[in-house]
């Protein structure tokens, strides 16, 4: 395969999948490796982005509303067929290649949590859908760094479900129906009970709004460049480790869904904001406060992507930032997921605490993914952008501060 002139025949659509920058290097490296693995030539190459949660925190578990974006940071993979059922993936920093008799689709216990259970999830999850599957070879790398909330694990699963279909069908399934299969593959066989936020906004690409509350879930996508209106989109590491953070995570839709519950209801999406006012004598002291708080949340978070989803429709970039940041106000306040418990240091708080000092007025900020440890997400103006790279980066560490675009394409194979 000569990557050269492939990339070149792509060249248009490299240059938005990856805002500009050239990735003859990565791919030629790519190729290289399948050669020197497999002594054969790669058919051709799958991409899956990773995501970045925009606004709408905390409320895809309780059938509500997101706003997600697929970033120029992805999963790319070089394939070719087999002639049997095994897969063999070889993954950049791993000395031993994931091998997969994908003809046997038991779940299996001792595979929970790994990736041979996503290659095989995948793999079953396709055949009981009618689509046809066989083995491959597949050399991947990743830019989707992990821990960073940018999803890693949903763009491997749209990346393999894509290398299937690209080879064996024909490239026909529709990347609302890769999301699915992607998020059974997590569900059953990873062993995560993961929503579907995560594998849409990396199948479906661009701004992607969704919402849980219809099933199979409404998601659509929107075009938006915030590049051509002088904006970066970045994600600063504040750190801090999610290990011990499981409890945390978890309380947040258990207390939801108890506040749901001592109304009557089964999730909060059943719940409209002036109710949960009008049950607030029933529910003190029947529910923590906290679970209130986090109800509040909740219903003025779905309400809010509605206003964000308007804003960029009407190109009115000022309403998008404020919901943005009401975005993060409310879950520093109400969600109270930014502080880890028992903790001195409060490096999501700190690093929000900078970027306002630093953007009000110019930009947005908020918290990014699940909350507690990791990232922020920040709208910064490219005059300053390299002033608050080096603040960012100055007290979490070199290359905290991550630049990205909004890339307007999510799952695609290059051939």
């Amino acid at each position: 395969m000569d990557v050269k002139k492939l990339l070149e025949k792509n060249a248009e659509r490299m240059r938005a999948l990856y805002a500009g920058a050239d990735q003859t290097g990565r791919y030629t490296a790519l190729a290289d490796a399948f050669r020197a693995q497999f002594n054969r030539e790669p058919e051709l190459f799958v991409s899956a982005p990773g995501r970045t949660e925009v606004v709408g925190n905390h409320t895809d578990h309780q059938n509500g509303r997101v706003l997600a974006a697929s970033v120029n940071l992805d999963t790319v993979a070089a394939v070719a067929p087999r002639n049997d059922t095994i897969v063999k993936l070889y993954s950049a920093g791993y000395d031993k290649p994931f091998e997969v008799d994908i003809a046997d689709d038991a779940v299996r216990e001792d595979e929970k949590e790994t990736t041979f259970a996503l290659i095989r999830g995948v793999a079953s999850r396709l055949r009981q859908l009618g689509y046809k599957v066989g083995g491959f070879n597949a050399s991947a790398t990743s830019t989707v760094f992990k821990g960073s909330g940018l999803s890693s694990s949903a763009a491997f699963e749209v990346m393999l479900v894509a290398a299937f279909d690209a080879l064996y069908n024909g490239w026909v399934v529709d990347p609302k129906e890769n999301a699915r299969i992607s998020q059974y593959a997590e569900n059953v066989y990873f062993g995560k009970p993961s929503g579907l936020l995560d594998q849409s906004a990396s199948a479906v690409g661009g701004l992607v709004t969704m919402d849980f509350a219809v099933s199979p879930a409404g998601v659509e996508s929107i075009a938006y460049d915030f590049g051509a209106k002088g904006y970066a989109v970045c994600v600063v590491s504040a750190g801090g480790d999610h290990g011990n953070l499981t409890a945390d995570y978890a309380a947040i839709p258990a207390e939801m869904k108890a506040v749901a519950k001592a109304m009557g209801r089964e999730l909060l999406c059943d719940v409209a904001p002036e109710e949960l006012m009008a049950a607030l004598p029933k529910l003190k002291n029947h529910v923590p406060d906290r679970a209130i708080l986090r109800a509040f949340h909740y219903v003025d978070e779905t309400r809010r992507v509605v206003d964000a989803v308007n804003a960029l429709r009407a190109d009115d970039l000022e309403g998008f930032f404020a919901t943005v940041i009401g975005s993060g106000e409310s879950s520093w306040k109400l969600l109270q997921n930014l502080y880890v418990p028992g903790s001195d240091n409060q490096e999501m708080p700190l690093a929000l605490e900078m970027s306002r000092r630093m953007l009000s007025g110019r930009g947005a900020w908020r918290i990014h993914g699940g909350g507690f440890a990791g990232t922020i997400l920040a709208f910064v103006p490219f005059d300053l952008l390299d002033a608050y790279r080096a603040a960012m980066d100055g007290v979490f560490g070199q290359n905290a501060t991550t630049v990205l675009a909004i890339r307007p394409e999510g799952v695609v194979r290059i051939n």
